[in-house]
């Protein structure tokens, strides 16, 4: 039997990178997958590659009218869910002293107060016995020029991951946390990342010398990590971070 055979998923960002990846392997386990994302072209994209067992919904983690329309958006497709992955999220990158108050609320905005209310708007709908994931980063943990705030904004969500799985208890839900190091996804271009061509180039050559295993990850090695805990292989595990990051943040110096 599948590992996720019978089991309904909620994606947010589901519609690219680590995000899509985990959807591929959520279907592949079993589950059937909804999948968000901030524009029905990408949506129906992302779709038409996972076939006939996942489902979209538009909802922007930036627009909070959105964020609070989510819940009722998943519940009119299905009226329980067993799994949410909380990977909305961007990644931009400033120093201190060049940081604009935008953004910072940009930032902070979308991978931590979207993240926040997704959560709020899609838990009643979970099952008792059923897992929440939140897709942090290895920057809670390391010190990265230019990552102040973006790390700030994962850190808060490895706080969230604790303090929310105690208010579950009773209902026997479990907040984890994956934290990725550098990984291949349409997030590292560098627009996105709000770079120039030549600094992104140069940020992946030192992240490269960083990572003691010697690459980038998948999107595909961190979807496997994120089927874990969505899995009842890790039923006793509660309030946790897994790394999964090459070596980057526990072999620092090897």
């Amino acid at each position: 039997m599948k590992k996720l055979e019978g089991k309904t998923a909620v994606i947010t960002g589901g519609n690219s990178g680590i995000g899509l990846a985990t959807a591929q392997e959520f279907i592949a386990q079993g589950a059937k997958v909804i999948i968000t994302g901030r524009n029905e072209k990408s949506i129906n994209e992302a779709l038409t590659l996972l076939g006939e067992n996942a489902k979209g919904v538009i909802a922007d983690s930036a627009d909070m009218k959105q964020v609070k329309e989510l819940g009722e958006k998943v519940k009119a497709i299905t009226p329980n869910i067993d799994i949410i992955f909380v990977n909305a999220g961007i990644g931009q990158f400033n120093s201190a002293d060049q940081m604009t108050e935008e953004m910072f609320d940009d930032i902070m905005n979308i991978n931590f107060k979207g993240a926040y209310f997704s959560l709020q708007q899609l838990l009643p709908l979970v099952n008792d016995g059923g897992s929440v994931i939140l897709n942090t980063s290895i920057n809670a943990h390391i010190g990265m020029a230019g990552a102040s705030v973006y790390a700030a904004s994962k850190a808060a969500l490895l706080s969230l991951a604790k303090n929310i799985s105690a208010e579950l208890l009773p209902r026997r839900i479990r907040i984890n946390s994956v934290s990725p190091g550098p990984v291949v996804t349409p997030l590292h271009t560098a627009d996105k990342l709000g770079l120039t061509d030549e600094q992104l180039e140069g940020m992946g050559s030192e992240l490269v010398k960083q990572i003691p295993m010697g690459r980038f990850g998948q999107a595909s090695e961190i979807a496997k990590t994120v089927a874990f805990f969505a899995s009842d292989d890790s039923t006793f595990i509660v309030g946790a971070e897994l790394f999964a990051d090459g070596g980057m943040a526990t072999l620092k110096g090897a």
